[in-house]
């Protein structure tokens, strides 16, 4: 919240799908695991909140787990489960020799990125053991692809994953990692999604 708040937005912390609904933006945070994340999500109605939002052209920004589900579903620990599906894919557990992958990490941003305007060769903070390795979308002549950032969790030579680290789709955007803990990179990019609140 404070770190939103520092950003130049007012926040309100809230539950209440109405309010939720109507707000200039929506920040989905995340911690935990995939299926209790979605659990307190559908317990708040939040992904119809999440859905309602976006078909109404209106701002979410998910963070961390507030990405994953996000996604057509998740699998952790054995455990398949259905997500909010705004984007195909599934979240999964990262094949590295070193999980979680936690630190700090460079990203490879797409070209035409307005979430990453002026932080486009910065580090950003990650805490993390699960994360989207495939992702293929088909466009057609009348849809635009979303740009995505990719990120590695190490050298490919010794066992690193390639994995989802960010997605810009129109009114929906979403970070693996977390912007809150991301310095002042982290701080430039939550003011660049408030400033296109």
């Amino acid at each position: 919240m404070r770190a939103v708040e520092r950003a130049g937005a007012e926040v309100t912390l809230t539950g209440d799908f109405d309010t939720a609904l109507a707000a200039d933006g929506l920040v989905v945070p995340g911690v935990g695991a995939y299926a209790a994340c979605m659990a307190g999500l559908r317990a708040i109605k939040g992904d119809r909140i999440i859905g309602r939002r976006l078909a109404g052209g209106r701002p979410v920004l998910g963070i961390c787990v507030g990405m994953q589900v996000l996604f057509a579903r998740g699998v952790e620990h054995g455990v398949e489960t259905e997500g909010c599906d705004e984007w195909p894919g599934v979240v999964e557990r990262l094949q590295a020799p070193v999980v979680p992958h936690m630190g700090w990490n460079t990203v490879e941003v797409p070209e035409g990125s307005r979430l990453f305007a002026g932080v486009e060769d910065e580090r950003f903070y990650f805490v993390h053991s699960y994360g989207v390795r495939d992702w293929t979308l088909r466009t057609n002549n009348r849809t635009r692809a979303p740009l995505v950032t990719w990120a590695e969790t190490g050298d490919a030579d010794r066992g690193g994953d390639r994995f989802v680290a960010a997605v810009e789709n129109g009114p929906l955007s979403a970070t693996q990692f977390h912007p809150e803990k991301s310095g002042d990179a982290g701080a430039a990019l939550l003011r660049n999604w408030v400033t296109g609140l």
